[in-house]
C-alpha cells in the first residue's frame, strides 16, 4: 500500500474529513450563499420529493440534488458513506422482499422511497457542508429561531475539535498502558481490545473536556450569542445578493422542470 493510500486510510485523516466539514471549509457555491437563502433551497429540496410518486420526477429531483452536492464541493468521507449507505439500503431492502414474495412492483416501491431519502440527505449534506457554525447560527437567528437554539448549535459545533484531541489522547494513553492483546484468528482479540480502549476513554473524554466548557461559553457570551444586541448586530451583515437569488431561481425551476417531465412521461 503506498503512503498516499495509508494516509487516506488513518484516522487523523478521518478527524480532518469531518473538522473540514463541519467548518465548511473546502468552499463551494453554498459557501458564498446566503445562509438563510441556503436553509430556504434545503427546505425547498426537503420536500418536494414527498409530494409525488413519479419515480421519472424523483429521479431526475435525485439527479439535481447529486448535481448541487457536486457544486457544494463534499468530501470524499461524507460522500462515501453516503453513497455506500445508499447501495446497502436497497440491497438489503430488496433482499427483505424478496425472501418475504416481493416482485417488481415492490423492487420498483423499494427503488422510490430509496430515492427519495436519498435526495433529502444530498441536500441536507451541499447545504449543511456548506454552512460554518457561524453563518448557521446567525441564519438561524435571522429566521426568528430560539436564541439557545442558535447558540446550542455554535457551541456544539466549536465542542467537534476539542472532543477530537480529546479522544485521540485518551485513547493513546490507555493504549500504552494496557497489556498487548493476545494472538488470534483475523486479529479478534485485537479489534475486542480495541473496542473495549475505546469504550473506556469516554469517562476520563468527557471529564477532560468539561475544563474547557467554562471558557468556551464565556468566549461566546462576550461576543453576544445571547444577548439581544448581539442578535441584531449579527444579522445585520447578512445580505441577499444576485447569486442567491440565481440559485434559488435555477432550482425551483429545476425542480418545476422535472414535475413537468415526470408528468409527461411517467413511470409509476
Amino acid at each position: 500500500m503506498s503512503r498516499k493510500q495509508r494516509d487516506v486510510l488513518s484516522v487523523e485523516w478521518v478527524k480532518l474529513e469531518l473538522i473540514r466539514t463541519a467548518y465548511a471549509t473546502r468552499g463551494g457555491l453554498f459557501a458564498r450563499m446566503d445562509p438563510r437563502v441556503v436553509l430556504a433551497w434545503y427546505l425547498l429540496l426537503a420536500i418536494v420529493p414527498w409530494l409525488t410518486h413519479d419515480l421519472t420526477t424523483i429521479t431526475l429531483l435525485f439527479l439535481i440534488t447529486a448535481v448541487s452536492a457536486g457544486l457544494a464541493r463534499v468530501g470524499p468521507l461524507v460522500l462515501g458513506l453516503f453513497v455506500f449507505g445508499f447501495v446497502t439500503d436497497f440491497v438489503y431492502s430488496f433482499a427483505a422482499a424478496w425472501i418475504f414474495g416481493g416482485d417488481a412492483h415492490t423492487a420498483l416501491a423499494l427503488l422510490e422511497i430509496t430515492l427519495k431519502l436519498s435526495t433529502v440527505s444530498l441536500a441536507s449534506v451541499a447545504a449543511f457542508v456548506s454552512l460554518d457554525p457561524e453563518r448557521l447560527s446567525t441564519g438561524l437567528l435571522a429566521l426568528r429561531a430560539p436564541s439557545l437554539l442558535a447558540f446550542g448549535v455554535s457551541y456544539g459545533y466549536r465542542m467537534m475539535p476539542i472532543l477530537f484531541e480529546e479522544f485521540g489522547t485518551v485513547f493513546t494513553g490507555l493504549r500504552l498502558r494496557a497489556a498487548p492483546a493476545r494472538s488470534g484468528m483475523l486479529g479478534v482479540p485485537s479489534l475486542v481490545r480495541w473496542g473495549r480502549l475505546a469504550v473506556e476513554a469516554f469517562y476520563p473524554l468527557f471529564l477532560n473536556t468539561a475544563k474547557s466548557v467554562r471558557t468556551t461559553v464565556e468566549a461566546l457570551e462576550t461576543r453576544g450569542f445571547t444577548a439581544d444586541q448581539g442578535r441584531d448586530l449579527r444579522i445585520a451583515r447578512l445580505r441577499v445578493r444576485t447569486l442567491d437569488v440565481a440559485v434559488l431561481t435555477v432550482t425551483t425551476a429545476a425542480v418545476a422542470a422535472a414535475f413537468a417531465v415526470g408528468a409527461r412521461f411517467p413511470l409509476v
